[in-house]
């Protein structure tokens, strides 16, 4: 058994999925189609102040399924609505390979478990921080470490520029 990537009607990937996953239930189909992924991840985004989370699609019109291939699995791979074709040469299926895979689910399960914070900051933005010691107080962005979600600001303490590391979610843009 193996995986392959299917080419699908972008932003309606867990649709498609959801429908997939019916039919192969219908046609008995489970032991040669076990598992169909749309890999997603958390963004956390600040909306008004607000801490906002959005489930976003980590391959925006792809699918990952893992089948055995069988003129049977692929004409119910073909009649989903929304799936395109297979990506492979001339939408012929190509499998993935399995250290391809392995990275890609290594990955897909590293951000299962951590969530992105969306940011909107550049530096030299006037932001003014929300939470912390500093709460209040206006500054400039010095420095972004989107890796590690943090945010170097340069806050005016007794007339005098001083930088300070807070996380993204203590800061927000001066309207």
């Amino acid at each position: 058994m193996e995986w392959y990537t299917l080419r699908v009607i972008s932003s309606k990937e867990k649709k498609i999925r959801d429908a997939f996953l019916l039919e192969i239930e219908r046609e008995n189909m489970l032991e040669l189609i076990p598992e169909v992924l749309v890999p997603t991840e958390n963004i956390v985004e600040m909306r008004e102040g607000k801490k906002k989370v959005k489930n976003k699609v980590f391959f925006p019109g792809y699918m990952l399924v893992k089948m055995e291939l069988t003129a049977e699995t692929r004409y119910l791979v073909e009649s989903i609505n929304g799936i395109l074709n297979f990506v492979g040469p001339k939408g012929k299926p190509q499998a993935i390979k399995p250290e391809e895979i392995n990275r890609i689910l290594g990955v897909v399960e590293a951000g299962e478990d951590r969530e992105v914070i969306a940011h909107p900051y550049k530096v030299g933005d006037a932001v003014k921080v929300v939470d912390g010691p500093f709460m209040d107080f206006p500054g400039y962005v010095q420095e972004i470490n989107a890796e590690k979600q943090k945010i170097k600001v340069s806050v005016s303490i007794f007339g005098r520029p001083t930088p300070i590391e807070l996380d993204f979610l203590q800061v927000e843009l001066e309207k």
